[in-house]
């Protein structure tokens, strides 16, 4: 733990935080090494699969999406406590964790390695399922994906209706309501999600009603025809 970061976030943070209490209750849990069989031993240096797993429970507990993650790690003291890092570090790319979880999975490290804190956090009441949700490693893992695919399918929706707005302003202004607004308006990425599993679902289902509309307003015969040819859509 580099002391700058001990003292900074200690001062901060007098009644701690999850991330605080993590590191201080369990310590450096995971140790690299566990995942040596995942993870190649040459080429340039890369980012700690330990912490890596840390920032998968934290970011599962937080309900994050894997940008909104590596924001944290950026932007927060106490994440920074957590992983052991300097002040000052420029943390990683949001890609990078959803490699990792695709490595875990694919040498089937994900219950050797996310089962070990998870059962010592929930032994805490650290960390707690909301409602129906199970906190095992593969519900975690699957929890994180769904975001990021919310994510995806949200912002790709968004990326149309902006080049829309650009390349057929009128077109556009006759077919939405103002609600489109309130959902596309903002970056996808920008806001969290809701909680729980239903409300998401329709969050979900909503975004893909709009993407259906969009697409067959498109595809009309009344329509012009090139707007087809946009990229984005």
């Amino acid at each position: 733990m580099p002391e700058l970061t001990a003292r900074v976030v200690r001062a901060a943070f007098p009644k701690g935080t999850l991330a605080v209490r993590i590191r201080e209750v369990l310590g450096p849990l995971f140790a690299d090494g566990a995942f040596a069989g995942a993870f190649a031993v040459r080429g340039r240096p890369a980012v700690s699969p330990g912490a890596l797993a840390l920032v998968s429970v934290l970011q599962y507990a937080e309900g994050l999406t894997d940008r909104q993650a590596a924001d944290q790690v950026r932007a927060r003291m106490d994440w920074k406590f957590l992983l052991g890092l300097e002040l000052d570090d420029p943390g990683f790319g949001a890609s990078v964790l959803s490699l990792f979880r695709s490595r875990l999975i694919e040498h089937g490290l994900e219950q050797a390695t996310l089962e070990l804190v998870l059962e010592r956090l929930r032994g805490l009441d650290l960390l707690k399922a909301g409602g129906r949700q199970r906190t095992d490693s593969t519900h975690v893992l699957a929890a994180v994906r769904t975001l990021n695919r919310m994510e995806f399918v949200g912002e790709t929706l968004r990326a149309a209706l902006e080049a829309l707005a650009v390349a057929a302003p009128t077109w556009l202004s006759g077919l939405v309501t103002p609600e489109w607004a309130e959902r596309y308006g903002p970056r996808v990425d920008d806001y969290r999600f809701p909680k729980g599993e239903e409300v998401r679902e329709q969050w979900s289902r909503q975004v893909g009603r709009d993407g259906f509309f969009l697409l067959e307003a498109v595809y009309a015969p009344a329509a012009p025809g090139w707007l087809r040819e946009i990229e984005a859509v």
